[in-house]
């Protein structure tokens, strides 16, 4: 996959590892004001940081606790959303006014292919429905529902979806919360 897979302004239909997807990227005010046109999202709520490796997210987000690590090195890649605050580097249109921002690492190989050929390697992303409608749950839905609006990347390899949100955890420097429950457990 070429490095145009995603160009200025432009929103993309990705699968992920819980639900089809829809991101651009973070840098790119257009786009992410496209996002919440798209989806009829409040601008209250704010937008998520994923990539297919920590790394490229962690210059987003400050203050990283050691048990905030141990999360990432137990559950990246895999359904966990963390929560942290933004550093300096996180673009504001994606927090919705928030001084956090979550990131996440997909376990899918087609998100993977998308990610590592994108400049920076991190998509701002939310869930590619109608706010308070389910997402998507295939490739053939993504494209009846959304093709016309947004580029929907066909998956390339096999994989399996599994239907259900991620779990969204806050992480402070003192403290770790669950925001909502999903797959993974944290207790």
């Amino acid at each position: 996959m070429e490095e145009g897979i995603i160009k200025k302004g432009e929103v993309i239909g990705f699968e992920t590892d819980t639900v089809w997807g829809l991101g651009c990227l973070p840098d790119d005010n257009e786009a992410v004001g496209k996002i919440y046109e798209i989806k009829n999202r409040d601008r209250s709520k704010p937008l998520i940081l994923m990539s297919h490796d920590k790394n490229y997210l962690k210059k987003y987000v400050v203050g990283i606790s050691d048990y905030a690590e141990l999360l990432m090195d137990k559950f990246f890649p895999g359904a966990l959303t963390l929560i942290f605050k933004c550093s300096n580097l996180c673009p504001p249109s994606i927090c919705a006014g928030f001084d956090t921002v979550g990131i996440r690492v997909p376990n899918n190989e087609n998100f993977y292919s998308i990610t590592k050929n994108i400049k920076g390697g991190v998509l701002a992303t939310t869930s590619l429905n109608i706010s308070n409608e389910p997402p998507c749950k295939d490739y053939d839905e993504a494209v009846e529902k959304f093709g016309d609006k947004v580029k929907i990347i066909k998956p390339k390899f096999p994989s399996k979806i599994q239907n259900l949100a991620s779990t969204v955890v806050l992480c402070s420097e003192d403290e770790i919360k669950v925001l909502r429950q999903g797959s993974v457990k944290i207790e």
